[in-house]
């Protein structure tokens, strides 16, 4: 193959052109030169069953080039040299791995999965250690072997077998030391080769420099052994071209159970070879597959099933041979262009080619279904059965993998319990794809499917469920109740649970989301959709721990839910449908939400406080209709908007200080405990982020915006056309008032309507005054010390382990400031000082944080966590856990290396918690499953994966632990 090809084949240059598309058949035999015989013609695009679903896309920014599964994760390699790990459970990326100067072509990992080997464009091979991810051997030739294509690696020897680009296949082990085979080196990376043509002196003794990069050492291609490949160790010509795949077999009826390597290369012939087991596993030619072409195609991929052999070619087509008798029993026009990689799963052959579309075919070589699965080369792909289904993941020159859910392939489908993380992710997508917009009328009908959706949920897990209806046409409340054991009804414990399945509009002409609000995608660990933070996602996890905890007959206490659909247009109907329902909902011991966010995007937080909120309007209308200035104006006229401007302006002083009379009276001063609290806040951010500021200022910031109360002016309307010659005989403006707990909702909205009166009156304006309040919300308190919260902080600390509070450099957030440590109860005053600290800024620190965790490999990561083990747990408030506490009963070695969660209140408002807590008479708390980069409201809201199952988790512990308290 050529440079140019070969650039083309791991996605450096545009694809070469082709005519027609991939769903277009081709005449092949009409083809000159391709085939010396008629191959089948029994593919074409009929399909046969629906497409897979993609379960999640994984991006980059380089090709995926290689993949090797484990039971736990995904191993990509890149052009750019690096080794992506992944996590199978969750798509999180666990690791990066900088170990080549070249791009990644090949990756194999041991039986036993311990070793995970990588060979690349730099003409070495590393071995790993999976389970740190340390170097443990670098290979490399005693011959300038170019790329090395593909790697294997045989169990009953030992040995490793690499296929390079100089036609030659190598072997070696890491146990002979000393011999004249593989001799040892100093610990240390083996430099780039001369190359006799490029590094040649020219005229006057001069050499071409090298790129200044050309010498540096990937960072964590170090350690282990350097072992060079002894001459003795090279089949020079396997093929005559390059050898491009290999794989190990047992199955080969000439040497049943022992391993036979198979390999395929540039000369389009497949060959098999013997491991001479007295001579270090040396691979002796046993025979080869010929399929009597005039020109070899390349063999891009192998595979081996049983006695049945499939190789991938280029021009698109698939050869099939049966072992035992070396005959070509199928060759299939596959493709439209190169097939770079086959694998076998379940029964099924799945191909790949340049086209960026998998086909799938069955035993009797029918076409399954066809599906574009990347915009550009599909260079790598593998199969495994795991947790239950199976998957086909794939890797392209688009810079990103995609795993595919193809369940349909597991010939006897296993037996699945209903209560798997994959189908909680399943139920969610169904949930998030019905668009509950309330405040839409025109998905009203949409609003009461995904009722019904929902009710269907509780119902198949065995949950009584109604729905209550509201006033007026809202939409109605799902009441479900998870049963406890029947044995102890007089004395079961009842706990909450309240939620909203309605969300926000979500609209996408503009593209800016990246999916389809109501289509939810996984991505990069992620799942993006409308309503996946806020609140579908929490409902979920909480549906499928009672469910849980059902199937496994240890659920004690009843789990009673309340979810609603008009959260999101300010709860209506919703007081009124709790009340006429009361005695049918019964008695609450606790209740519990999880409908907010983390402070940044690694340390779990408890929310224990939410503001109120007033909404209002105020009107100001003058007897005349619109006039012109020109023509009418004068210092005579009263004009309505001036008089709404200078009534506005006696609301609010310097730096936002409402002047209302009386309106920061019942605000409670800040305690010792919940001072500490604020300090713990502080310090825990700033830890891992300085470029927040001083704890102070971050402390004072939070302060303000979670337990200060507020006035905001929200926007003008006047009557009249919009241009500048208009005075408007109508000028209103809406406001919104933050309350803090001890402030009444109602006694603040009439000093509120009394003062702008008063005011009014003072401007003798012959206008009229109209002030209406449209919502309001009591703010809530919660008590942070009592049984629900240790139990909430205990289940945290079991599932979430060593909180994160690793510190991270950048310098794209605000410098640092110094602010004084003042509240408004102590010395100081709120109003004298001024924080830039946002919640954004939050957000975007805890994302900056994760991203920066990501890409460091395994054994740093490791190192990190331990450092923070070291860390002692510095909060202790007073009247926690006491001696006798459950906390006290987790082994030390336990919790003394671990952090707690912190508490924090918000700014927000959430009508129904104060309500429910006065209404049963219960104590409430808030447990946030988001992170602050969720993005819930705006565009492309998301979840992410591993908060979804760990949430889940945490409600497990707590619907279970919580009634023993």
């Amino acid at each position: 193959m050529s440079l140019r090809g070969l650039r083309n084949l791991v996605g450096l240059a545009p694809p070469t052109p082709y005519a027609g598309s991939e769903n277009e058949e081709t005449d092949v035999s009409s083809t000159p030169g391709l085939l010396t015989r008629q191959p089948s013609q029994d593919v074409g695009d009929k399909q046969g069953e629906e497409l897979p679903t993609l379960l999640h896309r994984l991006r980059h920014n380089s090709s995926i080039l290689a993949l090797a599964l484990s039971d736990e994760s995904i191993y990509a390699g890149t052009h750019g040299g690096e080794i992506l790990v992944y996590s199978l459970k969750t798509y999180e990326r666990k690791a990066v791995i900088e170990g080549h100067r070249g791009s990644v072509l090949g990756l194999c990992l041991s039986g036993d999965q311990e070793l995970l080997f990588s060979s690349g464009g730099d003409r070495i091979v590393n071995v790993w250690k999976t389970e740190d991810l340390t170097r443990q051997a670098c290979l490399y030739s005693s011959y300038d072997v170019g790329d090395v294509f593909c790697v294997a690696y045989s169990e009953a020897f030992g040995v490793v077998y690499l296929g390079a680009q100089n036609t030659t296949i190598q072997w070696c082990s890491q146990d002979h030391e000393g011999s004249k085979d593989c001799a040892k080196q100093p610990s240390q990376t083996p430099g780039p080769r001369a190359k006799d043509f490029f590094d040649s002196r020219g005229p006057g003794g001069a050499k071409t420099p090298r790129p200044a990069d050309a010498d540096v050492v990937p960072k964590h291609a170090k350690g282990g052994q350097i072992i060079e490949i002894g001459t003795q160790n090279v089949k020079h010509f396997a093929h005559y071209g390059y050898v491009y795949c290999m794989v190990l077999s047992k199955t080969i009826p000439e040497a049943q159970g022992q391993e036979v390597l198979v390999t395929g290369g540039g000369d389009g012939i497949v060959k098999l070879w013997k491991l001479d087991a007295k001579n270090g596993g040396a691979p002796e030619e046993l025979y080869q597959l010929d399929d009597g072409r005039e020109e070899g195609h390349s063999i891009h991929s192998v595979s081996v099933e049983g006695t049945f052999l499939y190789s991938g070619r280029s021009g698109g087509e698939i050869d099939v041979w049966d072992l035992e008798t070396r005959q070509l029993i199928r060759n299939l026009k596959a493709h439209r262009d190169d097939v770079l990689t086959i694998c076998i799963g379940g029964g099924f052959m799945f191909s790949a080619a340049v086209t960026g579309y998998v086909r799938k075919f069955d035993r009797q070589y029918q076409l399954q279904f066809r599906m574009a699965a990347h915009k550009g080369r599909i260079l790598a792909s593998a199969f495994k059965q795991h947790s239950r289904r199976a998957i086909y993941v794939t890797g392209g020159s688009d810079s990103t993998l995609a795993v595919w859910d193809v369940s349909d392939c597991v010939a006897t489908p296993i037996s699945t319990m209903k209560t798997t993380n994959e189908q909680l992710v399943d139920s969610l997508a169904k949930l998030v794809s019905y668009r509950t917009v309330s405040s839409d009328p025109k998905t009203a009908l949409e609003c009461r499917r995904g009722a019904s959706y929902l009710r269907s949920v509780f119902k198949n897990f065995g949950a009584t469920t109604e729905m209550l209806s509201t006033q007026h046409g809202c939409n109605p409340i799902i009441f479900a109740r998870f049963k406890g054991n029947p044995a102890t009804r007089e004395k079961r414990k009842k706990i909450l649970f309240y939620g909203h399945y309605d969300v926000v509009a979500a609209a996408n002409k503009s593209k800016q989301w990246i999916v389809d609000p109501f289509t939810m995608e996984g991505i990069d660990g992620y799942l993006y959709g409308r309503g996946t933070s806020d609140n579908k996602g929490p409902i979920m996890a909480a549906i499928f721990a009672c469910a849980e905890l059902m199937s496994e007959q240890a659920l004690g206490s009843d789990i009673l839910f309340l979810i609603e659909g008009e959260e999101e247009s300010g709860s209506r109907g919703f007081e009124d449908a709790v009340r006429d329902n009361k005695d049918k909902i019964g008695d609450v011991n606790w209740i519990l939400l999880a409908n907010s966010y983390w402070l940044d995007d690694r340390i779990p937080c408890l929310t224990y406080g939410l503001r109120g909120v007033i909404h209002a309007k105020v009107q100001i209308e003058s007897s005349h209709p619109d006039m012109h200035s020109g023509v009418d104006g004068s210092a005579e006229l009263d004009e309505s908007l001036k008089d709404l401007v200078m009534l506005l302006g006696t609301l609010t002083g310097k730096n936002g200080e409402v002047k209302i009379p009386g309106f920061y009276d019942s605000v409670l001063p800040l305690g010792t405990e919940e001072k500490d609290l604020y300090e713990d806040i502080a310090n825990a951010l700033v830890h891992r982020n300085p470029d927040l500021g001083s704890p102070a200022a971050l402390k004072l910031s939070l302060m303000r915006r979670w337990r200060e109360a507020t006035l905001t002016i929200h926007r003008f309307n006047t009557s009249g056309p919009e241009n500048a010659s208009i005075i408007p005989y109508l000028a209103k403006a809406a406001i919104s008032m933050r309350l803090v707990p001890n402030q009444e909702a109602a006694v603040i909205g009439e000093m509120f309507t009394s003062f702008l009166h008063a005011q009014f009156a003072k401007l003798e304006s012959n206008n009229k005054l109209t002030v209406t309040i449209d919502h309001q919300a009591e703010p809530w308190l919660g008590d942070w010390q009592n049984e629900i919260y240790q139990t909430l902080e205990e289940a945290i600390m079991d599932v979430w382990g060593p909180i994160e509070h690793t510190r991270r450099r950048s310098s794209a957030l605000p410098p640092k400031v110094s602010i004084p440590d003042t509240h408004a109860n102590g010395s100081g005053s709120y109003f004298s000082a001024k924080s830039p600290t946002t919640s954004n800024v939050l957000a975007n620190s805890g994302s900056g944080g994760a991203s920066n965790l990501n890409i460091t490999p395994l054994t740093e990561v490791t190192a990190k966590l331990e450092d923070l083990a070291a860390i002692t747990n510095k909060r202790s408030p007073p009247k926690r856990h006491s001696k006798s506490s459950s906390l006290s009963s987790v082994p030390t070695s336990a919790s003394s290396h671990r952090k707690k969660p912190l508490y924090i209140r918000e700014g927000g408002s959430i009508p129904a918690i104060r309500f429910l807590e006065k209404e049963f008479d219960a104590p409430a708390a808030h447990f946030p499953c988001g992170q602050a980069s969720d993005a819930a409201h705006l565009d492309n809201e998301r979840l992410r994966l591993v908060n979804l199952y760990k949430s889940r988790e945490v409600f497990k512990r707590v619907f279970r632990d919580l009634p023993k308290k």
